[in-house]
Parts: C-alpha cells; structure tokens; sequence
C-alpha cells in the first residue's frame, strides 16, 4: 500500500469505510424485513398448532385424516416418533428429528426444514407441541402434534431482498468510490502542481513561486503560502550568503594586497634596520587586522544557547561593570540605570561583547548624552542604548544589522560593518529580538516578542529583549 499513489489509497480507504457501512446497512434492513416476515408466519402457524392440538386432545380416538389450508400441513406423532396421522403432500417420515421429538415430549418445540441459500424444494416451518405435556403417553397415542407452514413466499422475498440489496450497495458503492476518486483528486491536483514547480526550483529556476488561489484558505492553500514564504527565506538567504561572500572577498583582499604591497617594496632594495622594523611592525597590524576580521566573521555564526545547560548570568551585574569600565577607559559620559536582580541564561562574555559594541557605536556614531538602561517588562529583560545624535536614515534602517553593511556617513571612519550583525547574531543566539530605532518614528524589528517601543523621540536607540530567568527587585543608577 505504501508503494501506491496517495489518491489510490485514499479511495481504498474510503471504499472500505463505504463497504463496511454500506454491508451494516443492509445486514440492519435485511433483519427487520426477516423479523417482520417471521412474526407473521409465527402467528399463523401458532393459530394453526393451537387448532390441531385442541382437536386432538377433543376427539380422543385417532381422526383418520384432517384437513389443512393451502400451503399447510400437519403430523401426529407418538412417542415413537411414529406418524399416527398426516396430511397429504408430506413425506412419509416424521417431520421431526429424534431429539427434536424428545424436546418436543416436554414442552413446545419451533425448527425449520429446508435452507433460504440454496433454495429447498419444500421449505417448511413447524410447531411441535406436546398433547399431555408431563404425562406419559401409551404406545401408539398421540403425543406430539406437528403443525406445519410453507415458508416459500417468505424465502423468495428474502431472497429478491437480498438481490436488491446487493445490487443497491454496489452500484452506491462504485458511484461513491468514483466521486470519491474525482474528488481526492482534485483536492490534491494542487499539491502535484506545487511538486512540479518544485521540481523546476530544485533544477535552477529563479524568482519562482507557487500559484496559490488568493481567495481560497484551505488546508492546500495555507501549505502553498507557506512554501511561497519559505522560498521567499530561502532566496533571501541566499542573495545575503552572496553578499556576504563579495563584502567578505572586498574586506579581505584590501589588508592582504597593503600587506604584500609592503613586503615586496621592501624587498625590492636593501634596507635599514629602522625600515625594516617599520616594515615589519605595518605588516603586523595588517595581520591584526585580518585576524581580528577573521575573529568577527567567525562569531557572526555563533550557535543558539541551549537554556537547559547554559550558565546563568547576573546581567545586572555585567551591565553596570561594563559600563564602569567604560566610562574609565575611554572618559565618555555613559549615564546608567540598571535594574537589580536581572539574569539570563546563555554567555557572559558574548553579552558583554553585545553592550561594548553598542557603546562604542553610540560614540563614534552619536552625540551625547549615551545612556544604558535596563529592566524587567512582561518577563523580558529590555536593555535599551541611547544617543542623542542624527540617527539612521529611513533607507539605511532596514539594512543595518546586515554584514558589511554600512551607512554613507560612516565610510570614511574605521570599521568592518560587521558590529551590529555581529550583535544581533549574539541576541538570537540567547533567544532574544534586536530592535533599533531612529528619531522616534523609524523601527527595525523582527517581531518576535508582542512588546511595544519605549524610547525617547529624538536619536537612536538599540533595544535587546532577553528571556528573564529572575524578577527584578529594586534599582541602582
């Protein structure tokens, strides 16, 4: 079964349902009919044995004959199982087996002769019934009275009953299997058209998409956009691994053509010991360069933290760390108001990287004041970085978490791009939602989380929301 198509097992199930139900149906009609067919000729063979019985027990000697209405017989047996009387037309022997005669002798006995399939020549339904019953009959009396009926009529209307039945739950049954057929396929004609265009992607297609009915909102159609959304994802991903593939080729040969640039034109003469060491000492930070490029390139595909296993971080404590620190290194003034008590599950020093590349950010791209805050909103930690500068254009705002990507403004300043891909790598990867906003009315979300944006109107403002592993309890700024 599993080798054949999906529409052929459909209608073998659905024929088999219909055939069970169909069979039920007519088994429930077919024994209404017999019983209803039964109670009759019950009642006329119980008026007919209840007769022959009250004349026989009356006359007392042996009537030597009796007469019967068409179709109806009649035995008188002794406890021998000897026939003391019959009516014409019966065969020579007692209607009544040996132990049907034994029953018989001590109370009312009903059986039948002759079978419905295949059909008997003489289909007969008796009524045995003692005519002393407890007493104990002397030889050659009558004991046992045997009223009898034709059950021809009821046989053949049993047997057209059964015809007919037949007949009725076959034809449903091909008419159901058949509409059943057109149906199922029908209802999947669309998922052989999604697989035949599937086919064309997977053999190089571009810019694809299913043909879903716009107006329809089956169970089909919903599997349709969502593939239409998943190839959507997916050519995404794709044009951003190429990106990401050309940005990274451009970052990297420019360090690595300045660093041979500088090894060839130092050899090309003798030099001084002083211009070697100066050679030397510029290829180095070349070298630094590109490891820590390389370093950053590696990080963006930091895996998801696994919240079971991973330790908890005092984020409270990391955050108001950082920012000490800081504001000591560098002299800028960070203002900071951290909830107390904020934990997290995942890598403090990831974290700590997301925060410092937030600041760093604020300063060399915005203005003061820059300020950090952080607290418990609807079971989500929200850490929010403030500046008060230009903000992002509309344009750039989209594109601003994508690897090497950079606004106008900040190519003539040092840096790879890669910072805040980098941070919302780090964000995912701890299950949480990036957000940045600009000038109060530009959003850049994922929507992950149904909160809404608190922040001032003016500036930029970096939020990361965080699952919480513990409530918070009081401030300190």
């Amino acid at each position: 079964m599993g080798r054949l198509p999906l529409r052929i097992r459909l209608i073998a199930g659905f024929a088999a349902a219909m055939l069970l139900v169909l069979s039920g149906a007519g088994a429930f009609v077919y024994l209404r009919v017999q019983y209803a067919l039964d109670l009759r000729l019950d009642q006329d063979l119980a008026a007919q044995s209840a007769q022959l019985t009250d004349l026989v027990r009356a006359r007392g000697p042996l009537p030597a004959a009796g007469r019967a209405g068409p179709g109806e017989y009649y035995q008188i047996l002794d406890a021998g199982n000897h026939v003391l009387s019959a009516s014409s037309g019966l065969p020579a022997g007692s209607l009544l087996t040996p132990e049907q005669l034994q029953r018989a002798l001590r109370h009312p006995v009903r059986a039948d002769r002759g079978t419905l399939l295949p059909i008997s020549t003489r289909p007969l339904r008796l009524s045995a019934v003692p005519v002393r019953p407890g007493a104990t009959p002397a030889a050659g009396q009558p004991a046992v009275t045997v009223a009898a009926v034709r059950r021809d009529q009821r046989d053949e209307a049993l047997r057209e009953l059964i015809g007919q039945l037949t007949l009725a739950n076959l034809a449903a049954l091909a008419i159901a299997s058949l509409v059943g057929y057109r149906l199922a396929r029908a209802a999947l004609a669309p998922v052989e058209r999604y697989r035949s265009e599937a086919a064309r992607i997977a053999a190089g297609a571009t810019d694809v998409r299913l043909a879903v009915p716009e107006r329809s909102d089956d169970e089909v159609t919903r599997l349709g956009r969502t593939l239409n959304d998943m190839l959507a994802a997916l050519e995404s991903a794709l044009d951003r691994e190429r990106r990401f593939i050309n940005d990274a080729s451009h970052e990297l040969r420019t360090p690595l053509t300045l660093l041979s640039t500088e090894l060839e034109l130092a050899l090309r003469r003798p030099r001084s010991a002083t211009e070697l060491e100066q050679t030397l000492r510029s290829a180095a930070a070349d070298t630094a360069h590109l490891i820590s490029l390389a370093d950053t390139l590696l990080d963006v595909g930091v895996q998801p933290v696994h919240g079971d296993t991973a330790p908890e971080v005092d984020l409270s404590e990391l955050l108001t760390g950082l920012v000490g620190r800081y504001r000591a290194t560098t002299g800028e003034a960070v203002h900071a108001t951290v909830a107390v008590g904020l934990t997290v599950r995942g890598d403090a020093t990831g974290l700590g990287r997301v925060v410092t590349n937030l600041l760093d950010n604020a300063v060399r791209y915005g203005a003061p004041p820059i300020t950090v805050a952080a607290g418990l909103v609807d079971g989500l930690i929200r850490v929010t970085v403030h500046d008060d500068g230009p903000g992002m254009s509309p344009q750039f705002l989209p594109h601003a978490a994508e690897r090497f990507c950079r606004a106008d403004t900040a190519r003539t300043t040092p840096g790879t791009g890669l910072g805040l891909s980098l941070v919302e790598a780090i964000v995912r990867a701890h299950h949480g939602e990036l957000r940045i906003c600009s000038a109060g009315v530009h959003h850049r979300t994922d929507s992950r989380f149904d909160l809404p944006c608190d922040h001032p109107t003016t500036g930029t403002t970096i939020t990361l929301l965080l699952p919480s592993t513990a409530d918070s309890r009081s401030e300190r700024a």
